[in-house]
């Protein structure tokens, strides 16, 4: 799996885990007649897509993919892709929190709460590294790819050759001659 198309496909998966924990947590106050709950977590919810928005402001990729990818190992082939198994392996911790908070909405909701707030921040920090990743990409002319490791084990990138974008500057400091050779 080209690790730019895993980092959406993870901020779409946080984003769908906390609007289900949002869903979860309203079912779970709706059955406990509790309408404070309601309101702080609307308000959790608002504070935590301002921090994320915040977090996620920059156009830049972060310390921790940009050592990644640094360390990426370098292969001539393409690897085996597989995106479910990658998603499964890579993704599990996110999968089972989003599935145990949603367990206990009914018996506490705050916690699904507390959780989709969580999500919402991760998704929104992340959301413009996978186009950060896919302008180095364009840049190096290479591909990373997510790399078939344990999932117990930290990610791992394997570089591959790739085609490096020529942009045109619309600016005038990079346009192509004029047709006549003046």
């Amino acid at each position: 799996m080209r690790f730019a198309d895993f980092l959406r496909t993870t901020v779409l998966a946080s984003a769908a885990g906390a609007s289900a924990l949002m869903v979860a947590t309203l079912a779970g106050v709706k059955s406990g007649d509790d309408p404070g709950v309601i309101w702080i977590s609307l308000g959790w919810w608002t504070l935590a897509a301002l921090i994320g928005l915040w977090l996620g402001r920059g156009g830049a990729v972060s310390d921790s993919i940009r050592s990644l990818l640094a360390s990426a190992r370098s292969q001539a082939s393409l690897p085996e892709l597989t995106a479910g198994r990658t998603f499964l392996n890579r993704l599990w911790p996110l999968m089972l929190c989003t599935v145990a908070a949603a367990a206990l909405s009914f018996l506490i909701p705050q916690v699904p709460a507390v959780v989709g707030g969580f999500l919402i921040i991760w998704a929104f920090s992340w959301r413009r590294q996978a186009s950060a990743v896919k302008a180095i990409e364009d840049r190096d002319g290479a591909r990373f790819y997510v790399d078939r490791t344990s999932a117990w084990q930290p990610i791992r990138l394997i570089r591959t050759p790739g085609f490096r974008a020529t942009l045109v500057e619309m600016n005038g400091a990079g346009s192509p001659p004029a047709p006549g050779g003046v």
